[in-house]
């Protein structure tokens, strides 16, 4: 009885050493990382340790582990442009550190390079970008000036052992007078543009009244040399559809009564011309309408 408690003593205590040494032996390093070890007698060492489980001497070696993956920041900046109109900007970075020069990077700069080495260089180079162009250059020639702010700035980073893979301007603010005077710009556009439109326009009209009054000359010519040569025929026919279109009009109309000639008479209303009697009981004389025989 002795003897197996004793056994199970000693494989616990194998398994407490194995787990202090697992935990305390060996560290790991995830996908998208790099580490290096410093080491308290030699220093930072030369060798970077990619994925997997890597073994250190406790209280001798530390290890340091790197992001190597993208990792966005953005930076704000207010400048000035050349014509001294105040713009505040903001700057996307898409930035790692280089695999290949970690321990440069621990040495020269230390764990935290992002916080003292990106803010600083963005802005001095956002600051001298920025000051060669105009303020309305900036809305017009965007692509040029985020490619100037790219190069620029990819170069500073590489002085850091840096890698930026993308930089982009993702906002653009100006002055309120700026503004205002952009505002006003574009009002006078679209004015200057809804002018030129009516004159367009008055144009055309213009166009289409003269087609129009050649199109009448030309149809009075036709009917004047249609009556020389087949005689009034083309009036008679004209008169009929108007008296025709008259009479139509008057029946519609829910308020008018036309009274015939005889109807006339028996009121002792002078002949000679047609009557129509409104529902007040008024009557009022109009143009007879001749009968053309046929």
């Amino acid at each position: 009885m002795e003897g197996a408690f004793n056994k199970l003593m000693y494989a616990g205590l194998g398994m407490t050493i194995a787990g202090y040494g697992l935990t305390h032996l060996f560290y790991t390093v995830d996908a998208g990382e790099g580490a290096i070890i410093l080491d308290k007698v030699r220093g930072v060492t030369g060798k970077i340790y990619g994925e997997g489980m890597h073994f250190y001497i406790p209280l001798l070696q530390s290890p340091k582990i790197y992001e190597t993956r993208l990792r966005p920041q953005v930076i704000h900046s207010t400048t000035g442009t050349r014509d001294m109109q105040s713009v505040n900007i903001s700057l996307r970075l898409l930035h790692r550190p280089d695999p290949t020069q970690l321990p440069k990077i621990y040495l020269n700069v230390g764990e935290d390079y992002e916080e003292r080495v990106l803010p600083s260089v963005a802005n001095e180079v956002l600051k001298a970008i920025v000051a060669q162009f105009n303020a309305d250059q900036l809305l017009t020639q965007r692509d040029k000036v985020s490619a100037q702010i790219k190069e620029n700035l990819c170069n500073r980073c590489n002085e850091f052992n840096l890698i930026l893979d993308d930089v982009a301007i993702t906002h653009l603010g100006f002055g309120r007078e700026f503004t205002m005077a952009i505002e006003g710009k574009q009002v006078a556009q679209q004015m200057a543009e809804r002018s030129k439109f009516v004159v367009m326009k008055n144009e055309e009209l213009k166009k289409a009244a003269i087609i129009r009054a050649e199109g009448e000359a030309e149809a009075a010519k036709l009917i004047s040399d249609s009556i020389e040569k087949c005689g009034p025929g083309l009036l008679a026919v004209r008169k009929i559809e108007a008296a025709s279109d008259i009479a139509e009009l008057l029946s519609r109309n829910p308020n008018m009564t036309f009274l015939s000639e005889n109807a006339v008479n028996l009121m002792n209303i002078p002949a000679g011309a047609g009557h129509i009697v409104n529902r007040g009981g008024h009557i009022q004389e109009v143009t007879r309408i001749n009968q053309i025989n046929s």
